[in-house]
C-alpha cells in the first residue's frame, strides 16, 4: 500500500463499531483518484471500502472525509444513489488520520468520458441517466435532509472564486499568466443570480459508478467538495468534459460525439433545462469558464502535493501539470466570449 496502516489496530477496531467485520482483516489501497487513501477491506465474505484522508500537511478545508460521510448518509433512501455508510472516526490513533467506512458497490466505472467498448444507444442511455441523477440531486430538499447548515447560502460565486484562489495561491508553483487574468476578470463579471441547492462539487462520469450490465447509477462517490451552493455551477463543471480535450483533462473535445451516440453539449444542458423546468439558463459561458478556473486550482494542489511527496495517486505530478493548460483554456473561452 502507498499509505499503509496498522491491520490488527484497525481491524479490533472494526469489529467493535461495524457490524459483520470480524477475523482475518485484508486491506487494498485501491489505484487511482488524487485526493482521499481509499481501500477495500476484506474480512471473510463482507466488504467495505474504507476512506481517509492524507498523511502529512494539508490545504486548509481539503479532503473533507467528515462532510463526504455525513452528506452520504443524509441521502441514504433518496432519488440520489448512494453506497450506505456505517461509520465515521476521527480518533487519529486507528489509522493515522480521520476515516469513514462505507459499503462497497458492485458495478462498471468509466475513466474515459467516450466510453470506449460501449455502443452508441448504450452511450446515450449512460449519459441520459448522469443527467437524470445530477437532476436529482439538486432538487433534494437539502432542509428536510437536515442539510441545512451544510453551506452558506448565497454569494456562493464570489465565495468560491476567493476560496480557490485563496487554495491556489497556497499550492502556487510557478506564475500562471492565464491564471492571473481569471483571478482578475471573474469577481468582475459575477451574474446576478442567486439560487442554492445541495451539489456535489466534483460529478464526473469517473466518481460515479454504473450497474454491471444496466444503464442505471447505483452509486455516486467523491463528495468531499459537497457543500450547498449554484445548481448551474455544479451543472457546468460536469459538463466541462465537452469543452476540454483529453490531454487538458479528461474531455471529449474533438470526437465525432453523434457518431458515438453521446449528445451534444447542447442538447445535454436542453434536456437538464427541461428535467428542471427552467425556460432558459443565462451566463451559461460564466459558469463553463468559473469551473475551469476552479479545475486549474485544484490540479495546482495536487501538483503541489506531488512535490512536496503527499500526493496520494503516483500519476500526481503529470496530472498537476495540467493546470497550465486548464486555467489557458478557461481564459480562451473568456476570450470567445469578448470576441462575440
Amino acid at each position: 500500500m502507498r499509505h499503509p496502516f496498522d491491520i490488527d489496530r484497525l481491524s479490533s477496531w472494526l469489529g467493535r463499531n461495524v457490524r459483520g467485520f470480524g477475523g482475518k482483516l485484508d486491506a487494498t489501497e485501491f489505484a487511482g483518484g488524487q485526493s482521499n487513501p481509499t481501500y477495500l477491506l476484506t474480512s471473510g465474505s463482507h466488504r467495505c471500502v474504507l476512506r481517509r484522508k492524507p498523511p502529512g500537511a494539508l490545504l486548509p478545508s481539503a479532503h473533507a472525509v467528515d462532510r463526504e460521510y455525513r452528506v452520504m448518509a443524509a441521502l441514504a433512501g433518496s432519488d440520489v444513489p448512494v453506497p450506505h455508510v456505517h461509520v465515521y472516526c476521527d480518533d487519529p490513533s486507528v489509522v493515522g488520520t480521520a476515516f469513514y467506512v462505507m459499503d462497497f458497490v458492485e458495478g462498471r466505472t468509466f475513466w474515459d468520458p467516450t466510453l470506449p467498448g460501449v455502443g452508441p444507444r448504450e452511450r446515450a442511455a449512460l449519459y441520459d441517466e448522469l443527467n437524470r441523477v445530477i437532476t436529482a440531486l439538486h432538487s433534494v430538499d437539502y432542509e428536510a435532509a437536515g442539510l441545512g447548515d451544510f453551506g452558506r447560502h448565497g454569494n456562493y460565486l464570489k465565495r468560491q472564486i476567493d476560496r480557490w484562489t485563496r487554495q491556489y495561491r497556497a499550492s502556487e508553483t510557478g506564475r500562471v499568466e492565464a491564471m492571473e487574468k481569471l483571478i482578475e476578470w471573474l469577481p468582475r463579471n459575477v451574474p446576478e443570480d442567486e439560487q442554492t441547492t445541495l451539489v456535489h462539487g466534483d460529478y464526473r462520469i469517473d466518481n460515479v459508478i454504473f450497474h454491471p450490465t444496466e444503464a442505471r447509477v447505483v452509486a455516486v462517490l467523491d463528495w468531499e467538495l459537497s457543500t450547498l451552493g449554484h445548481p448551474l455551477a455544479d451543472f457546468a463543471y460536469h459538463c466541462m468534459s465537452w469543452r476540454v480535450t483529453p490531454a487538458e483533462f479528461r474531455g471529449m473535445k474533438g470526437h465525432d460525439l453523434a457518431a458515438l451516440g453521446i449528445p451534444s453539449e447542447h442538447d445535454y444542458v436542453a434536456a437538464y433545462r427541461a428535467r428542471t423546468h427552467r425556460a432558459e439558463i443565462r451566463d451559461w459561458d460564466y459558469y463553463v469558464v468559473f469551473n475551469m478556473f476552479r479545475m486549474a486550482a485544484i490540479l495546482q494542489g495536487i501538483l503541489a502535493r506531488s512535490l512536496q511527496g503527499s500526493a496520494v495517486s503516483p500519476e500526481a505530478r503529470e496530472t498537476g501539470l495540467r493546470a497550465r493548460p486548464m486555467a489557458e483554456a478557461g481564459w480562451r473561452q473568456v476570450s470567445a466570449m469578448h470576441a462575440v
